[in-house]
Formats: C-alpha cells, sequence, structure tokens
C-alpha cells in the first residue's frame, strides 16, 4: 500500500516541477562565456529559448530567422545546445553561423527545467510579463514566432 502512495507522490511532485518552466517559474541559466542568464532579466521582452543540436538539419533550418528576429530586437533568443561532445564543437558551429544570441550548454538539468524536451529542435515562447506562452517542437518560422506574440498559439502547443 505504501509504495503506490509513494510512487503517486513522487509522480505528482515530477510534475509539478517539470511544469515549473511553464507556469512562468524564473528558471536560470549559464551561457557560454558564463554569464548567468535568467528569466526575470528580460522582462518587458519576448523570449525564445530555442533547445537544438549541431547535427541537427530542421534546427539548422531555423536559425536564420531566429537571428533575424533577434537582430531586429523583437525577440530575445536563448539558444540551448543539446548532445555535443565538447564545448569547443558548439563554439565552432556558433561561429560558421553567425549565431549572435546568447547560447547555453544545455544538460540534463538544463533540460529538466523546461520539462525534458522530447525532440530538437524544441522551443518555450515567453511574454514580456514572463508568463509561458507555449511549447513548439520542430523548426519555427518567422511568421509562426510572430504570429504566436500577437496571440496566435503554437502548431504543436501543449
Amino acid at each position: 500500500m505504501i509504495g503506490p502512495l509513494l510512487k503517486s507522490l513522487i509522480l505528482c511532485l515530477a510534475l509539478s516541477v517539470s511544469s515549473l518552466a511553464h507556469a512562468g517559474g524564473d528558471w536560470s541559466l549559464a551561457d557560454m562565456s558564463g554569464k548567468s542568464v535568467r528569466l526575470s532579466d528580460f522582462r518587458g521582452k519576448w523570449v525564445l529559448v530555442n533547445f537544438w543540436a549541431t547535427w541537427c538539419p530542421p534546427c539548422l533550418a531555423e536559425i536564420p530567422d531566429l537571428e533575424s528576429l533577434y537582430r531586429e530586437g523583437r525577440l530575445t533568443v536563448i539558444g540551448v545546445a543539446m548532445s555535443y561532445r565538447r564545448s569547443s564543437e558548439v563554439s565552432d558551429f556558433i561561429g560558421k553561423n553567425g549565431i549572435t544570441y546568447p547560447v547555453v550548454l544545455g544538460d540534463d538539468d538544463v533540460a529538466g527545467q523546461f520539462g525534458e524536451p522530447d525532440s530538437l529542435p524544441t522551443s518555450f515562447l515567453y511574454s514580456p510579463t514572463g508568463q509561458f506562452v507555449g511549447q513548439h517542437e520542430g523548426p519555427l518560422s518567422a511568421k509562426e514566432i510572430l504570429d504566436a506574440m500577437q496571440g496566435a498559439p503554437f502548431a504543436n502547443q501543449d
């Protein structure tokens, strides 16, 4: 009897913790230069946290749109590099692809702050008030992001 009850309690706790980022919880990450990046640092701005990998063609396909929105100042983008062997692999990829937005070296702890993305790329969008707006699995276009910023849900929003 205690076994199933304990399992249920652990499951409820895990679901509560994994939904913190979705509920607008203030996550904290460190970019590749060691600078702390927190959701609360960007109050008043739209924020997109984008999980990607260097070996992922759909991830590569969305970078120009993300970079464009970031450079125009319409969106704060925080890239989270996953599934890499060495940090130099990520640094080289950033330079080669002209990425100027902050990039975090992701791991299970980082992913856990966002509810463990199931596939790459996966993006999480936050409003200027820090509220979680939606999650999108798969590549995003500038139009899809701008539409979501105007109130349209992501196509596969949870």
